[in-house]
C-alpha cells in the first residue's frame, strides 16, 4: 500500500497545502503524482505542508476540519475549491490524467501559435506566477512548470504593480516565457506601458513573453485592442476548475476537447474533465451528462459557434452566464449580456452589473462603477458608495449613451440603478465580488438615502 493510499479499495487522502507557498505546493501535488503521496487542497490559509501531510492526515472522517479532509478517489491528485462568486463554492476533484493533458495541450498551442520556424522542438519553458494556487489557474501554473522540468518565478504576496511584475519577469532565464493573469493586472499592465517612456520597463517585461494567457473572466475588447497595438502575445482563455482551467484559447479548443451547444449552452467534453465534485453527488449528476459515451459539462454558460473570418475557423462566442438571471416585471434578463454591452463604452470596462430589489419589477439591472472612471476627470468626496436612479441621471449624457447601448438586450435589460463606489472589490481570482456588490446596492436601495 502507497503512503497515498487510504487503506479503503479506491480512495486516497486528501490534505491542506497553504497556497501563499508554492513550493509546498508543488513538493505536495510531486507527491500525489508519482502515488506516493495523499491527494492536494490548496487553501488560501495555513494548512498542512507536505513534509507533514501524511502523518496529519489519519482520521477517516468526512469533515474539513484540522490537518485531514474527506477521502477522494485514487486517480484524484488536486482538488480545488471554487470562489463561489455567484454560487456557493464546490471542491472540484482533478485527475492526473486531466491536468496533464490540459498542460501538454496548452504547449502544443503554444507552439502552434507562436512558434518560429526553425527553432528546435525542445525547448525550455518557463513561467511566472501572479495568481494564487488555491484557484486552478494558478494550480495550473505550478503543473504546467512540472511537466517543463523548471521552477516558476513567484511574483509573491505582495499587491499586483506593473512595476513588481516587470522586476519578477526579469528573472525568467528559459527561452520561452509564459505567464496567465486576469483582465484586471492586464489592464494595469497596459495603463503602466503606455504612460511610460518608449521602451519602458514594463512594456519592455511584458513583451518578452512568449504567450500572454488571459481568463478568469470576459476580456473587454478595449484591452485586447490595447495589448495588440503594443505587440503583445494574448490568448484569451475560455474554461473553469471543472476544465482544469482553460480548454479553449482564442475560442477554439485544445487538442481533444470537444464543444457543442445544447439549447443555447455550452457545453465541453475531452480528456480535461474533472472527476466531479467532492462529496456531492447530486451537483455532479447535474453538471455531468452522458451523450452517447461521451462525458459532456454542462458550463452554464450561454454562447454560440460561429466563423472566424480572419482564420476561417469555428471559434466559441461566450454571451454569458445562463443563471445569472433576473425577472423584471416578467421579463427575463441576462445581466451577464447587459455587462458585456456597457463594457464595450469608453471608459467603463471594469463596470459590473448586478441584481437590485424592486418594489415595482421584483428586481432590477444596477450598474456599478468605480468614481475614477464614470467622472475621471471630477474628483468626487469620498463618502462611500452613492446611489442614483434613472430619474435622477436623466440629463446625464453617459447615463444615457448606457441606456441606449443595454436597450439591445431588451427594455427591461437597461439599468435602472447607478451605483458609484469608491473601489470595486474582487477575489483572489481577479473576478468581481458580485455578491458584496449585491449586498451594496440592496442596503442603498433599502435605506431610502442616496448615500451611505
Amino acid at each position: 500500500m502507497t503512503a497515498g493510499s487510504s487503506g479503503a479499495a479506491g480512495l486516497r487522502r486528501l490534505v491542506r497545502v497553504d497556497a501563499r507557498d508554492p513550493a509546498a505546493v508543488t513538493a505536495a501535488l510531486e507527491g500525489a503524482l508519482d502515488g506516493e503521496g495523499p491527494a492536494v487542497l490548496p487553501t488560501a490559509g495555513p494548512g498542512v505542508t507536505a513534509d507533514t501531510s501524511a502523518a496529519a492526515s489519519t482520521s477517516d472522517s468526512g469533515g474539513s476540519d484540522g490537518g485531514a479532509l474527506q477521502r477522494v478517489p485514487t486517480d484524484v491528485v488536486l482538488v480545488i475549491e471554487t470562489s463561489g462568486s455567484t454560487a456557493e463554492p464546490k471542491r472540484v476533484m482533478l485527475t492526473e490524467r486531466a491536468l496533464r493533458a490540459s498542460a501538454a495541450a496548452t504547449y502544443a498551442r503554444f507552439d502552434e501559435l507562436f512558434g518560429a520556424p526553425g527553432q528546435p522542438a525542445e525547448v525550455t519553458r518557463q513561467w511566472l506566477l501572479t495568481l494564487p494556487a488555491s484557484y486552478v489557474a494558478g494550480a495550473q501554473v505550478l503543473m504546467r512548470s512540472m511537466l517543463a522540468g523548471t521552477e516558476p518565478v513567484v511574483l509573491g504576496d505582495e499587491h499586483f504593480t506593473a512595476e513588481g511584475f516587470a522586476r519578477a519577469a526579469g528573472e525568467l532565464t528559459a527561452e520561452r516565457r509564459y505567464v496567465s493573469l486576469v483582465p484586471a493586472q492586464l489592464s494595469r499592465l497596459l495603463d503602466a506601458a503606455e504612460t511610460e517612456a518608449a521602451a519602458g520597463p514594463v512594456a519592455g517585461a511584458v513583451a518578452r513573453f512568449d504567450a500572454i494567457l488571459v481568463g478568469g473572466q470576459a476580456l473587454p475588447p478595449s484591452l485586447r485592442s490595447r495589448a495588440r497595438d503594443l505587440g503583445w502575445n494574448l490568448v484569451t482563455s475560455y474554461g473553469s476548475s471543472e476544465t482544469s482551467g482553460g480548454s479553449l484559447y482564442n475560442g477554439e479548443p485544445l487538442d481533444g476537447v470537444k464543444v457543442r451547444i445544447r439549447d443555447g449552452e455550452v457545453q465541453l467534453a475531452g480528456p480535461v474533465l474533472c472527476a466531479g465534485y467532492l462529496g456531492d453527488p447530486r451537483r455532479t449528476a447535474e453538471a455531468f451528462v452522458e451523450d452517447d459515451g461521451e462525458r459532456w459539462y454542462r458550463t452554464s454558460d450561454g454562447g454560440r459557434l460561429e466563423i472566424d473570418e480572419a482564420t476561417g475557423r469555428e471559434r466559441l462566442v461566450v454571451t454569458g452566464r445562463l443563471d445569472n438571471v433576473i425577472v423584471s416585471g416578467g421579463e427575463k434578463v441576462l445581466l451577464d449580456r447587459v455587462e458585456g454591452i456597457v463594457r464595450r463604452l469608453p471608459g467603463l470596462e471594469g463596470a459590473v452589473v448586478v441584481a437590485a430589489p424592486s418594489e415595482q419589477w421584483g428586481q432590477v439591472p444596477a450598474l456599478v462603477v468605480e468614481a475614477s472612471a464614470w467622472a475621471p476627470d471630477t474628483p468626487l468626496p469620498d463618502v462611500g458608495a452613492t446611489l442614483l436612479d434613472a430619474r435622477a441621471l436623466a440629463d446625464e449624457g453617459r447615463w444615457r449613451s448606457v441606456r441606449e447601448a443595454t436597450a439591445a438586450a431588451g427594455r427591461a435589460a437597461r439599468p435602472a440603478l447607478l451605483v458609484i463606489a469608491p473601489s470595486i472589490p474582487h477575489l483572489p481570482s481577479g473576478k468581481p465580488d458580485r455578491r458584496s456588490l449585491e449586498d451594496l446596492v440592496a442596503r442603498l436601495s433599502h435605506g431610502g438615502a442616496d448615500e451611505v
